[in-house]
């Protein structure tokens, strides 16, 4: 079969997928490190909550799943008949989805650090801090969504 596709938009398709779990995982490492930190110091004084606080770990963790999972996506469109615009359709997709999840992670770390330190001291705070992560990890999902519609919507 005859390839007939320029090789900079193959170039930027795989530069958005790249983006989307470069950037996610930045995000889920940040929110994870933040959070972290913040466990182990309630794990010294409090250690019946540290399997409570660890919430927040798993959230940051989603947001790097989502990165992966348009990284694959993108990766997987036969590159035969690669138009520019499907390949600047992915590289969107990727920054739109690594940048939301990387906004997504920061938000998370930083709901997770205090979070679990105010949930230390006051135990009726945990319902709160479980809905503003929600809310943070809504901001990669709303990216994740925008991802899909850009990375499928013109496919082969």
């Amino acid at each position: 079969m005859e390839n007939n596709t320029d090789p900079t938009s193959t170039f930027f398709g795989f530069a958005g997928a790249a983006m989307a779990v470069l950037l996610t995982a930045t995000g889920a490492a940040y929110g994870t490190g933040k959070s972290g930190v913040s466990i182990a110091a309630i794990g010294v004084r409090r250690p019946d909550l540290v399997m409570r606080s660890i919430i927040p770990v798993v959230m940051a963790g989603v947001i790097a799943i989502y990165g992966l999972i348009i990284g694959v996506i993108i990766s997987s469109v036969k590159t035969e008949h690669y138009t520019f615009q499907q390949a600047w359709a992915a590289f969107a997709g990727g920054l739109c989805v690594g940048t939301t999840g990387l906004v997504s992670g920061y938000a998370v770390g930083v709901v997770g650090d205090a979070g679990v330190r105010s949930v230390a001291h006051q135990p009726r705070l945990f319902v709160g801090m479980i809905l503003v992560l929600i809310f943070a990890e809504a901001l990669a999902l709303y990216g994740l969504i925008v991802a899909l519609i850009l990375c499928t919507s013109n496919k082969n």
